[in-house]
């Protein structure tokens, strides 16, 4: 994933909170740029939790560039004082000031993403004085056009039977859903974002919501974004906010992810940064040829639900444990470990093949069963962590092996002929997201 380079990373900021009588918003203030810019997520956010995902810090690293950003929680969701219902737009359009006026901000640009977009489109309407431009991603005006009674029923079927297991990441962000590790942080972002309850409600309400004849008096500069294949959202519906708007600018994106932070999120901040300044600082990043070994705990919910937390969180820091013993021992390097799953990167592919044998071996001994997956490919650098398609083909190799395999793909078989490595073939696979079919191999040990 292309990122733009410059000194000050984004790291995650400081957490405060601005007061609404007795109810105190989340907010958070980052980066360094001259534009003001407030990220609105949708439909539900926990503002601390976004940093823990890879996917989101890179896309704040870029976006803090060019911009000081404003996110913050809605009440009753996230960090935010939680409410006996949902909030209502008005609320919403309120807890949106009282953070933009708590951050100091003067005139910002404003992000709505999903049903977010429809309470931006009405701040923008109602205090054009407040709002440099408007930018509305994967928008609809009327709740009832993009919840059709499919998806309305799905959401319902997983907020009351698998709320918190991360089963939203089919919806949001199906080019990761085969990644356990996404799921895993999914599901945390479920738990932490709202309750059942309230996100229950808010399914309720979509349907509601119409704000058709706001569009027209919307008078500040409007961009509308919308990828062209997202699940929860059709183009259509954005074609035709667009369309309702004065003036607006609409602007097709490749992809099926509906979450910005996901898919090509590049293009779409491309599109943004000239939004803002007139200009694009798209750089190029340091790519190498490396090794990237996945590993995986098999079956861990339920082990997890069999020990309680406080054992499991026991077991799980051992077992982190000796898979960095192994990791160091194989003179590898750990990039970073999300929910029960590792991944670390090797100059050569053979002392990765053999440190994921160790890594199962001593899983095996620990009662914590692993897959493990090793592909080798060209990888982007970017401050400390590795990005692109081979990161993507090296999580779903891990997702086809079993309990106690190492499943390599056909570079990884190529590249280590003569070392003494030998295999089972598994035959021709097709890996979700990736183009082609991949011969893969499971390690003899």
């Amino acid at each position: 994933m292309p990122t733009i380079e410059h000194p000050n990373r984004a790291v995650k900021p400081k957490t405060c909170y601005a007061r609404d009588g007795d109810v105190c918003l989340a907010y958070q203030v980052f980066g360094d740029g001259p534009a003001e810019f407030v990220y609105t997520f949708g439909p539900a956010s926990h503002v601390e939790h976004m940093w823990d995902q890879p996917y989101a810090v890179r896309f704040f690293d870029r976006l803090g560039a060019f911009a000081r950003v404003l996110c913050f929680d809605r009440r009753g969701t996230g960090a935010s004082d939680p409410t006996e219902g949902p909030p209502t737009l008005e609320q919403q359009m309120r807890d949106m000031l009282i953070s933009i006026d708590a951050a100091g901000f003067e005139r910002p640009y404003i992000f709505g993403e999903t049903n977010a977009s429809r309470m931006c489109a009405l701040f923008a309407a109602t205090h054009p004085d407040r709002v440099s431009g408007l930018i509305l991603y994967a928008a609809s005006a009327v709740g009832s056009e993009m919840l059709t009674p499919p998806l309305y029923d799905l959401l319902l079927e997983l907020i009351e039977n698998a709320w918190g297991e991360g089963g939203t990441v089919n919806v949001f962000a199906p080019s990761v859903a085969d990644d356990p590790r996404m799921v895993e942080w999914f599901g945390s972002s479920e738990r932490l974002a709202a309750s059942p309850g309230i996100v229950r409600k808010l399914i309720e309400m979509e349907p509601k919501v119409d704000i058709r004849t706001v569009l027209p008096t919307i008078r500040v500069p409007t961009l509308v974004l919308h990828r062209r294949d997202d699940p929860l959202v059709d183009i259509e519906l954005g074609r035709r906010v667009a369309e309702a708007i004065p003036g607006a600018r609409f602007v097709t994106l490749e992809g099926e992810d509906n979450m910005s932070i996901f898919g090509d999120s590049d293009a779409l901040l491309d599109e943004v940064e000239q939004f803002l300044t007139g200009e694009r600082h798209h750089h190029e990043v340091d790519r190498v040829l490396t090794t990237l070994l996945f590993t995986d705990i098999v079956a861990s919910t339920e082990r997890a639900a069999d020990l309680g937390d406080r054992r499991w969180r026991d077991l799980l820091d051992e077992h982190y444990r000796r898979v960095r013993r192994e990791v160091d021992r194989f003179r590898g390097r750990e990039i970073r470990t999300l929910g029960d799953g590792f991944l670390g990167t090797f100059d050569g592919p053979a002392r990765a093949i053999r440190c994921g044998c160790a890594v199962a071996a001593d899983a095996e001994e620990l009662g914590v069963p692993v897959r493990v997956g090793v592909h080798t490919g060209e990888v982007e650098l970017h401050d400390g962590d590795v990005a692109g398609l081979a990161v993507h083909i090296g999580a779903r190799v891990a997702a086809e092996a079993g309990a106690g395999v190492v499943l390599v793909s056909g570079t990884v078989r190529d590249l280590v002929v003569g070392s003494g490595v030998r295999f089972l073939d598994r035959g021709e696979h097709r890996l979700k997201g990736v183009p082609g079919e991949w011969h893969l191999f499971a390690v003899q040990h």
